[in-house]
């Protein structure tokens, strides 16, 4: 039996977690969970999971949370607040640790999770993206695995394993283009937040749909891939691939090449880091190649899809810079869901917040911190000034 700490388990990687989990109740065990401010589905998970411990980082809904709960409900124990989300990164009984909370909120948690020892099933993109060089470090320094949960860093990992890095000529990270790939950048200035959240292939988070259309899901993927597999940025491609069945490909120095298929289903790749290294039975529909067909591909246009671009220069610039693009992109994206700014702002608001930016090479926890607070600050200026 593995116990499991779920970090941000109302949202999309959550949900699917807690449903494998579900289906495999014999192999794993919730202890602990945290969720953002979704009180009737958490409730719901609490009733259905019975963790050891649950906590709601907004405290103004961990209140009204309470209200339905006695302090403590069958042993469970209900806390509020970033100290109580520590709490279930560090929980003592705790094997492996989700790390699914959404954007820079999810960093300290995750270092959390890592001193503590806890396998981590990395979701949250955004604290590699922010902090890789640290959290690899940490995870080295804590002798604590580090498994991607993302499909496209789960394939690569799935890839590679048993082999000599030195071998890898380089990796293909594939992106359905999202809901505008076919569209004239022309036709992108009149992009609606409605329009912009219907994916083709995927189900997902409000914020991750958007970053799918702008292809800075795709830009922060890239980051995380140098991050995880220790590659410069040179090594990383991309390719579109709109039916999303082949999730990455790994070239190597014959230039044979290694692709991980499967139905885009993101049970798939966290029924893959909760069991490994053995993997469950059927976590996903099976893959029937004769009804898709075909599978095409082709290289993005950086042109139209300015964020991707922005993506790989903050890697090559490195140090704080992708701190700072990661936090840009999380204000205009919001902004952008607020109605404040159209589709074609996003890009702007972060390219003007990476231009003010003089990158601290070689920073530490705190400095990443601060470049954080001062690029959502400087974004929320940008911002205002482009406003609709």
């Amino acid at each position: 039996m593995k116990n499991i700490a779920i970090l941000g388990s109302t949202g999309s990687i959550g949900r699917n977690t807690l449903e494998v989990i579900a289906q495999n109740r014999g192999r794993f065990r919730v202890v602990a969970m945290s969720a953002g401010s979704n009180i009737d589905l958490f409730e719901q998970q609490i009733k259905t999971f019975s963790p050891n411990l649950a906590v709601m980082a907004d405290t103004a809904a961990a209140y009204a949370l309470s209200k339905r709960f006695s302090k403590r409900v069958g042993g469970i124990e209900i806390l509020s607040g970033a100290e109580g989300v520590n709490r279930v990164a560090g929980h003592a009984d705790a094997d492996f640790v989700i790390s699914a909370i959404a954007g820079s909120a999810g960093l300290l948690p995750t270092i959390t999770a890592i001193r503590a020892g806890k396998t981590v099933g990395i979701a949250n993109k955004e604290a590699l993206v922010m902090a890789g060089d640290i959290i690899m470090k940490e995870a080295k320094k804590n002798k604590v695995n580090i498994i991607p949960v993302d499909s496209e860093h789960s394939a690569v990992s799935q890839c590679i394993e048993g082999r000599n890095s030195a071998e890898i000529r380089r990796i293909i990270l594939t992106a359905s283009g999202g809901p505008f790939i076919n569209k004239t950048k022309n036709a992108l200035k009149n992009i609606k937040a409605k329009d912009a959240l219907r994916h083709p292939n995927w189900s997902m988070g409000r914020k991750i749909t958007i970053d799918s259309a702008t292809l800075m899901n795709k830009g922060l993927e890239v980051i995380e891939a140098c991050r995880l597999f220790d590659l410069p940025p040179e090594k990383v491609d991309v390719l579109i691939h709109p039916q999303s069945i082949i999730h990455s490909l790994v070239e190597f120095k014959d230039r044979s090449c290694l692709a991980q298929l499967s139905m885009p289903d993101m049970r798939g790749p966290i029924a893959y880091a909760l069991s490994y290294p053995e993997r469950l039975a059927e976590p996903i529909p099976g893959l029937e190649l004769e009804k898709i067909g075909s599978l095409t591909f082709r290289k993005p246009d950086h042109d139209m899809f300015p964020c991707l671009s922005y993506a790989y220069e903050a890697m090559k610039t490195g140090g704080t810079a992708p701190a700072v693009l990661n936090a840009a992109n999380e204000i205009a994206v919001y902004a952008f869901l607020e109605n404040k700014i159209g589709f074609n702002d996003i890009p702007a608001v972060i390219r003007k917040t990476v231009e003010s930016h003089t990158a601290l090479l070689a920073p530490d926890l705190n400095d990443v911190l601060e470049a954080d607070r001062w690029a959502r600050e400087k974004a929320e200026h940008y911002v205002k000034e482009l406003g609709i």
